[in-house]
């Protein structure tokens, strides 16, 4: 009997809970197949063909062929670095239209594979959307912190002047600098005196900022299908971690511990995965010294690693359980 083909994309550098997850998935009598899109085209190949009625896919990777068309799900994990390696096989002038039409083919492939997805590419597309997140988040009863969203220095300091308190400045997406080939993340930071005097530069790049709000703990909460992982971090520990734990997401690993939520919080959060029908979600909240939940933003792709083995790896096999339909799931 067919236990589960599951299609999961990712690359060759991500952290060992691909290989948990696969793992899980084997242990329930399902099929994974890693691919590792950082290999795509050079290693790999990807082939779709419609005749006889019929679609074919096939997946090429080494000496084997394997059928993509009778997938009964995909895991989209990442697609980090498709096209690895062309800089050095290509002239310059082409290199952006290749990978262009890479990423088209690898994408429209998924888009229309007819199985379960976790998540199709236009949902994580449409997750970019930072202001529709907490739009839809303080309709599904959560609070959200004041915000504004702006190129506009006369409307930040007018937002600044309404919500007579300090703020944090973020960016919308996964935002980093590079310099002489290192790669610098921008975190959230507090806007200081000094960030006034420089405000006339934000016209070229909108930023998000936010009312700092005050917090007794940081929360990581992590959804699959209809089961919730709640941890928590006292983040106000390191001076370093205190507007983003990131800074210090290494000193403070192994302190995340569980934190049940109150019903409200947890019915409020399956809300907002149903208006999304996700059935994968990292969600970051703070609970205040008031003991008030706010919600930060939604991740369809969150990283899970350093929770999963804080409880067993308990998220991976809940992951693979609903990728093989073995645990209830949006469709």
């Amino acid at each position: 009997m067919d236990k589960g083909k599951v299609l999961i994309i990712t690359h060759s550098g991500d952290n060992a809970v691909v290989n948990t997850v696969i793992r899980h998935i084997q242990a329930f009598g399902g099929t994974a197949i890693r691919f590792d899109v950082d290999r795509y085209p050079i290693a790999t190949r990807l082939t779709s063909v419609y005749a006889g009625g019929r679609w074919r896919i096939l997946l090429e990777q080494g000496d084997d062929r394997i059928p993509l068309d009778d997938l009964t799900a995909v895991w989209y994990r990442r697609s980090y670095h498709i096209g690895k390696g062309l800089e050095d096989l290509l002239e310059r002038e082409f290199l952006p239209s290749a990978v262009g039409e890479l990423r088209r083919t690898l994408f429209g492939m998924l888009e229309g594979l007819p199985c379960f997805q976790m998540e199709r590419y236009s949902v994580y597309r449409r997750l970019d959307s930072k202001e529709e997140q907490l739009r839809v988040a303080e309709g599904c009863g959560l609070r959200v912190p004041a915000t504004c969203i702006t190129n506009s220095a006369k409307e930040l300091k007018a937002f600044m002047t309404e919500t007579a308190g300090p703020l944090v400045a973020k960016m919308q997406s996964s935002f980093a600098i590079y310099r002489e080939g290192e790669e610098h993340v921008v975190f959230t930071n507090e806007i200081t005196p000094e960030h006034l005097e420089t405000l006339d530069q934000l016209q070229f790049c909108p930023m998000m900022f936010q009312q700092k709000l005050d917090k007794a703990l940081e929360l990581r909460i992590t959804i699959i299908g209809k089961e919730i992982f709640s941890f928590a971090i006292d983040s106000q520990k390191l001076p370093a971690s205190r507007v983003d734990w990131r800074k210090e997401g290494a000193a403070l690993v192994n302190d995340w511990q569980p934190h049940p939520l109150p019903d409200e919080i947890n019915r409020a959060l399956l809300q907002l995965m149903d208006t999304y029908c996700l059935n994968y979600g990292a969600i970051d909240l703070i609970l205040t010294p008031e003991g008030e939940y706010y919600f930060l933003e939604l991740n369809a792709a969150g990283e899970f690693f350093w929770l999963d083995e804080r409880c067993n790896h308990a998220i991976s096999r809940q992951l693979a359980a609903v990728l093989l339909h073995r645990a209830e799931r949006r469709e």
